[in-house]
């Protein structure tokens, strides 16, 4: 493989080249109008545009991307996350052409694509599975029969969700068709796709996933675990690795548990298996995601392997380098997602230049991004600027060094929710290791967010009025 496309924009297609260029692989950057100018076009070999800034006129675009790809003579695709990574007909397609697609096959992608094909496909696996039914209900009446023998609270899901979309929580009885209704219909307008299932709903529960590797030759790892609990709107913002709560028991069950799922679908590269850990460190099953995951750092700092690297690897055709023996933990990494929103304003997007960009750097700080100043937020994909991650021999030193590191970062132009990691990264429920996906609801408010400013300011004031009457006194001495 001496030459790959990376099928995707920012800090993910910047990330997937730089592992490229190290192994020696050329690489091709495609970009949209809007990216012209953002660092993975210059960083690339090559790069080509492929259309407007809208998404579905240009990195969603397979069939023009294949075309490139035969064009400039590429041998392996990488997807990155997000766009086509979990497209399993792009995938197809790539195969077909003769390039080889960097991530799982297409069997693969399909059946972890539907919450209820993969529920379906690890039933013989002996993997806990959260009380519920494993079938696509509309009916009120069944639905209705279910909720009461599994017992409310339950959650409504949409079979092809992702991200909180068609989800609903149900407390009784009574509002529950509304609450189907409204469910079906946000599935098919987000997935195109109305299929929804019942489960029990777990009040407390902590989002931990499973890192897992599969190469071509039946050999499949775990990677140990991240904890992603801390969310809003039900997307991550801070991740870390690994679990504060884990037993090593737990910890290896867990891990035991993935395998087997990546084995029941016949898994191909590196993928994560998600699970719910409730409040009496019991796991279940949630899902698949086929492809490299937003969080994927934290897994590298402590296990000190490249998953990109893995990835183009196993592409290859080559074999594991190392078994599940002779991987373990080694100290404790933590991953802020920096978005260009505004953590006073509900996180709502915040569009802008960045008029001052400059990330903290030294050791044990790992920047991912794809901005450099000046640049624009474009109003067509993800707010995502950058991930910020620390690495310490303890999870306290990663939490102090994230707070340094935050502090240090220093952006004009735009809200980021910089501010909301320190927040986070400050509060004892985090610091603690007691919490749950439901951290934003519990304890933060943009009031306490403005407040922790105002503490912030009056301690500045202070020591700039002791430092000036201390330089006062030396003149007075002088």
């Amino acid at each position: 493989m001496k030459k790959i496309l990376v099928a995707n924009r920012g800090e993910i297609a910047l990330r997937v080249m730089r592992t490229a260029k190290k192994m020696g692989i050329k690489t091709v950057a495609v970009f949209s109008e809007a990216d012209r100018n953002s660092p993975h076009v210059t960083f690339a070999d090559e790069a080509v545009c492929i259309g407007p800034a809208p998404s579905n006129q240009s990195y969603l675009l397979g069939d023009k991307i294949i075309e490139v790809a035969k064009e400039l003579h590429v041998d392996g695709i990488h997807p990155g996350y997000g766009f086509l990574s979990e497209n399993a007909a792009f995938g197809e397609a790539v195969a077909k052409s003769g390039i080889v697609f960097i991530g799982p096959k297409t069997h693969a992608i399909e059946v972890m694509g539907s919450k209820l094909a993969a529920k379906d496909a690890v039933k013989a696996y002996d993997i806990p599975m959260v009380p519920g039914i494993d079938e696509a209900v509309t009916d009120v009446e069944y639905a209705s029969k279910v909720a009461n023998e599994i017992g409310y609270p339950i959650l409504i899901k949409a079979s092809a969700g992702g991200g909180g979309k068609g989800m609903r929580v149900v407390e009784k009885e009574a509002d529950i068709k509304e609450q189907m209704q409204r469910a079906i219909s946000e599935a098919e307008s987000a997935f195109g796709d109305g299929s929804v299932f019942i489960e029990k709903y777990v009040g407390s529960p902590r989002h931990i996933e499973i890192q897992v590797l599969a190469d071509a030759h039946g050999n499949v790892v775990h990677l140990f675990e991240r904890e992603c609990s801390v969310q809003r709107r039900h997307q991550k913002v801070v991740e870390e690795a690994p679990s504060s709560v884990l037993t090593p028991e737990i910890r290896e069950a867990m891990g035991a548990a993935a395998v087997r799922v990546a084995k029941a679908c016949d898994y191909l590269g590196a993928g994560t298996v998600e699970f719910l850990l409730d409040e009496n460190k019991n796991f279940y099953f949630l899902e698949m995601n086929t492809r490299l995951q937003v969080e994927h750092p934290v897994t590298e700092l402590i296990t000190g392997v490249d998953l990109v690297e893995q990835q183009i690897k196993i592409a290859r055709g080559e074999e594991l380098s190392f078994s599940q023996e002779e991987l373990q933990i080694n100290g404790h990494a933590l991953e802020l997602r920096v978005y260009a929103e505004d953590p006073l304003d509900n996180f709502a997007p915040s569009i802008g230049v960045l008029e001052t960009y400059q990330h903290p750097k030294g050791e044990n700080i790992r920047v991912d991004d794809g901005f450099e100043e000046g640049m624009e937020i474009p109003i067509y994909y993800d707010p995502m600027i950058s991930k910020l991650i620390t690495y310490g021999n303890t999870r306290e030193e990663a939490i102090e060094l994230m707070k340094q590191a935050i502090s240090n970062y220093k952006v004009k132009g735009i809200e980021t929710t910089l501010p909301f990691g320190k927040f986070v990264c400050e509060h004892e429920a985090f610091t603690s290791g007691n919490f749950d996906t439901h951290f934003v609801k519990k304890y933060y408010t943009p009031e306490l967010l403005e407040a922790g400013y105002e503490k912030e300011a009056k301690i500045a004031a202070q020591v700039a009025l002791q430092q000036y009457l201390k330089e006062q006194r030396i003149l007075k001495t002088c």
